[in-house]
């Protein structure tokens, strides 16, 4: 007699009637045996053992095919739950059926296998149902996916500065195009309006590295730039086109140099997972009947610490500046990073505000000023030389032009910049006084912010008296980053290093927390910084209580300088870099358009 294996209940039989195993229980595979079998070799990829396994292989075989070749599985799973005999003609046998479609995605579903006997063995009775309960003569099945709903990214106060949009990409075949060159020309002529690094030239080069039998992607395009180009392109020969959705920039000429590297950072977060859904589909193709679905996950919002409305108004003031120009701004109560700017000669560099390393001039005299103050030799309002020039070992050492105020206070000589009087203070230190200073002040610190990669500056320790006193007015050795300056800056207004974060649950990590300067030091550092601006008069002097240091740094052959401002107004710190531009005049002026843009 052909058995069917009766799951769970088959052990208590043999453990009660140990005899019968010669009748019901005999040597013959059971039904449950001979499905198993079919379903390990189906899971195995082994289609024609498992069409062997049926009443009808050829018809078998050929629609496990076409489903195991429609859905692409990468792994099949099943699990014989138990049988029921229906008659000594009939059995069924139940199972569990997990399909991994990759990407983890999985289908799983309950499925049932009518048996039939043949001779002392049984057979799958072969029906599509034996594939899935639900699928019919004549049909076979797919998978569908459903995009993820990606999540925006926020500036600090909610507003997109990376939001999801349609976009179109432009694929070029060349083996479809006929006369390559007289398509590449026409793709040129339609979308270098809309990006000049598109040309014929540039199209040909990437066809050229592409893959044989491979399409070159020309460009993907915002769905409006693509409807503008549409009646251009849309019938070329050899070219096609693929739908989309893209993380891109609300605006999207905010933030060039960042906002790129932000997207690649947060683009799995926002992401979400993909869901999707498995059909019947008739002989034309067409939907039948849903089988699964998986509904898609939605991304997460990233929060961000920047203020567009900051970034923005930084950006507006540096855009018109011919020279590179970058600002980067702080909030010194959060240690919270609000802008991060560039203008396109700096964009042109890389990333110019956070990593490019500058002489900074007559900024770093704020931390030449702390320095002299907490070693106690001086205060705010020590009588200081700031002669015209000062000869410091073999190196003559002058002010800018050659001003000489005679004998000043330390902090009209901060305000007035007299590189005599810092190039001597500097002279009379140790030789890592300024390091161990400018440490205090983040110069020098090594941040970690996901994400992005940064660089505060270096101060070496000068054993050198020359190099020290070079040092002392932000030339020699010393080296900062406009990063590194706001961060300075955001120091002086908080008397803490601020931890400069750019999301909002994504915490930076810095590689030492610098000893603070202390408050009566900080106190009279404020004092100088504010007499640098109210020295310097102008429409800058007009804004409320804006405190800070300018530079003039030279570089190259000393016939060149870059200018800076450094400094802060109420918990807003900031630094300001205009290279070549001769003085920090221009600085200057960058800093009072940038304060009036978000004021």
């Amino acid at each position: 007699m052909r058995r069917v294996r009766r799951t769970g209940i088959v052990a208590a039989l043999l453990l009660v009637l140990p005899a019968a195993g010669c009748g019901l229980f005999g040597s013959d595979p059971s039904a449950e045996d001979v499905a198993g079998e079919f379903l390990t070799a189906l899971a195995n990829g082994d289609t024609a053992g498992a069409a062997g396994r049926t009443d009808s292989a050829e018809s078998a075989k050929a629609l496990m095919d076409n489903v195991r070749g429609a859905v692409k599985p990468v792994g099949i799973a099943t699990r014989v739950t138990g049988s029921t005999e229906m008659s000594d003609k009939s059995a069924k046998v139940r199972f569990d059926a997990d399909w991994d479609l990759g990407r983890d995605r999985h289908w799983t579903f309950q499925g049932e296998v009518e048996m039939r006997p043949d001779n002392d063995s049984w057979r799958v009775h072969w029906a599509p149902s034996v594939l899935h309960p639900k699928l019919g003569v004549q049909q076979t099945i797919g998978v569908r996916d459903i995009d993820a709903v990606q999540a925006p990214v926020l500036d600090r106060d909610g507003s997109p500065l990376l939001a999801p949009e349609r976009v179109v990409s432009v694929l070029l075949d060349p083996a479809k195009a006929g006369d390559v060159a007289a398509v590449a020309g026409a793709l040129a002529a339609a979308l270098g309006k809309v990006d000049q690094a598109i040309t014929q030239q540039s199209i040909m080069e990437g066809v050229a590295k592409t893959p044989k039998g491979q399409s070159y992607t020309v460009v993907s395009l915002r769905d409006a730039d693509y409807q503008a180009a549409k009646a251009q392109i849309y019938d070329l020969q050899g070219v096609r086109f693929v739908a989309g959705t893209r993380l891109l920039p609300v605006d999207r000429n905010l933030a060039t140099q960042l906002l790129p590297v932000v997207r690649k950072q947060v683009e799995s977060q926002v992401t979400g997972k993909a869901g999707f859904r498995v059909v019947t589909l008739n002989a034309a193709g067409g939907e039948v009947e849903e089988l699964f679905v998986k509904d898609p996950e939605a991304g997460t919002a990233v929060h961000m610490t920047l203020s567009r409305k900051i970034q923005a108004a930084a950006e507006a003031a540096i855009d018109p500046v011919a020279q590179v120009a970058a600002i980067v701004a702080i909030k010194p109560s959060s240690g919270e990073l609000l802008a991060v700017a560039q203008n396109p000669a700096a964009d042109a560099q890389g990333s110019v505000a956070l990593t490019g390393r500058f002489p900074p001039g007559s900024t770093f005299k704020v931390a030449t000023a702390t320095a002299a103050l907490q070693g106690g030799t001086v205060t705010a309002d020590t009588p200081s030389p700031c002669p015209g020039s000062i000869t410091i070992g073999p190196r003559a050492i002058p002010n800018n032009n050659g001003f000489d105020k005679g004998t000043i206070p330390l902090r009209s000589a901060f305000a007035f910049s007299c590189n005599t009087t810092f190039a001597k203070l500097a002279s009379d230190m140790k030789p890592d006084a300024l390091s161990n200073t400018a440490r205090q002040y983040g110069i020098g610190v090594d941040y970690v912010i996901p994400g992005v990669t940064t660089v505060t500056g270096s101060v070496p320790p000068a054993n050198d008296l020359v190099e020290r006193a070079e040092d002392g007015f932000g030339q020699g050795k010393v080296l900062a980053s406009p990063f590194g300056l706001a961060v300075m800056a955001s120091t002086a207004a908080s008397g803490i290093v601020p931890k400069a974060t750019l999301f909002r649950d994504s915490p930076t990590k810095m590689d030492v927390t610098p000893q603070p300067i202390a408050p009566p030091v900080l106190d009279a550092v404020r004092v100088m910084m504010r007499e640098v601006v109210t020295t310097i008069g102008g429409p800058l002097a007009q804004l409320p209580d804006v405190r800070g240091k300018t530079g003039t740094a030279q570089f190259g052959d000393g016939t060149h300088s870059h200018g800076w401002f450094a400094g802060y107004q109420g918990d807003l710190a900031f630094a300001v870099l205009l290279t070549d531009s001769g003085t920090s005049v221009p600085a200057i002026d960058v800093t009072d358009k940038f304060l009036r843009g978000i004021s």
